[in-house]
């Protein structure tokens, strides 16, 4: 077999190629429209799905899309902005009230094409003149902070929100909208992707004000207030708004799995799929995953090596320390102590937008020996999970995956391989 680490990498690297845009977008491009083309987004993959977009479209568009720092490339005719993510800023609020514009002064003869991938809620943030940014920022971090998963703080950033959760669409009537969805959240739910800036919302804005009940968040009261008005509500599902719009989902956490299957099994190596769509605490479903790596380790269940567990989704993290890393490196390190050195077993964790939360990583790696080696360096892996400090664990290992920015995003993508020897 291929040396372990590199095998990994190359699963990822496998899952990662089979949501490109360059290769998903052509596909699912409409038929020209008799009046303009405008092309919008929002996404770590928006920049990457315009480009894909003035490739292969052969009328006239233009347009903007926003896309996270570092993660824009050159187009010709559509305007990339880059901006704030996880946490909304000035320039994303920009971007988003052009879109807006935009959106607004189309006809019935025009199209709008919206392209969407994740990170999408926090770049295309314009909230109402009554909360402001500064408070929806707030709101963000509070449920960053809190572990809240992607489909409750979404639920509560759509709410407050003068373009998410359909208001997009709506803007843009009545012209033609098509939107091009590359899915980073479980489920796949279009009205949860970035918020779902262009599909109905069948949420409420009391289910907004529950979920930050029930995180102990009480402020600040600007946002608090507006769910508790008319104007947070969002267009349900049935509205005429929707009358003459169109979702694609043409990527997913599942394709990404499916393709690191059928790479692991053209390797010789047996892939088991646990799931596309797990959540809940990083470090609680180590907890869960490394036995299931253990059983098959000492007992063939549920494959006999040489074989790999692969699973996506999306884990999260209640902050508690002051250290660095996002949720695969806490996997990561959860998943090395639960193993506790058990030979021929490596695993690798990462973002497959190539950012481990808001960190330069995309993950990382274990090995079996990866606690011997902690403690050679005086490293405790005990100390730094109490503290989140992945990132400083596995720096100081040499086991942090870089990548860069991948210009797409199908979420948290997982491999745990057992080797037979």
């Amino acid at each position: 077999m291929t040396e372990p680490t590199i095998f990994l990498r190359a699963l990822f690297d496998a899952a990662v190629a089979a949501a490109a845009p360059a290769l998903l977008v052509p596909a699912h491009l409409p038929e020209p429209p008799r009046g303009r083309t405008v092309v919008v987004g929002a996404g770590k993959g928006a920049a990457a799905m315009a480009l894909a977009v003035e490739s292969a479209w052969t009328g006239p568009l233009d347009g903007l899309v926003v896309t996270r720092y570092g993660h824009g490339v050159p187009c010709a005719r559509i305007k990339v902005v880059e901006a704030g993510h996880p946490v909304p800023d000035e320039r994303g609020q920009w971007a988003a009230r052009e879109i807006l514009t935009l959106a607004r002064g189309l006809t019935e003869d025009d199209l709008l094409i919206c392209l969407i991938s994740g990170g999408g809620s926090a770049l295309l943030s314009l909230p109402p003149d009554t909360v402001g940014l500064a408070d929806k920022r707030a709101v963000t971090t509070a449920l960053l902070r809190c572990g809240a998963p992607i489909g409750a703080i979404n639920t509560v950033r759509k709410h407050l929100s003068t373009i998410k959760g359909g208001r997009l669409a709506a803007a843009a009537a009545p012209a033609r909208v098509v939107t091009l969805i590359i899915s980073d959240v479980p489920g796949d739910d279009p009205a949860v992707i970035a918020s779902g800036p262009t599909v109905p919302d069948a949420t409420t804005a009391g289910d907004a004000l529950a979920i930050l009940a029930g995180y102990g968040i009480s402020e600040p009261a600007s946002a608090l207030a507006h769910l508790k008005t008319p104007a947070a509500e969002t267009p349900k599902p049935g509205d005429a708004a929707f009358a003459r719009t169109t979702t694609h989902l043409i990527a997913t956490p599942r394709m990404a799995l499916t393709a690191a299957a059928d790479f692991a099994r053209a390797a010789g190596i047996t892939p088991v799929i646990l799931g596309d769509s797990l959540e809940g605490e990083a470090r609680d479903a180590a907890l869960l995953l490394g036995p299931m790596a253990l059983s098959c380790a000492l007992h063939g269940e549920p494959a006999v090596p040489p074989c790999v567990l692969l699973s996506g989704g999306e884990f999260t993290v209640t902050l508690r320390g002051d250290g660095r890393g996002g949720p695969n490196g806490e996997f990561a390190l959860a998943l090395a102590r639960r193993l506790d050195s058990t030979p021929h077993i490596w695993a690798l964790a990462c973002d497959t937008d190539g950012i481990d939360g808001s960190e330069d990583n995309a993950g990382a790696l274990i090995t079996p020996d990866t606690l011997a080696r902690a403690a050679r360096l005086g490293l405790s892996a005990e100390a730094h999970l109490a503290d989140n400090d992945s990132y400083g664990f596995f720096q100081a290992l040499g086991d942090l995956v870089m990548t860069g920015p991948t210009l797409t995003n199908v979420n948290d993508f997982r491999a745990i391989l057992i080797s037979a020897e």
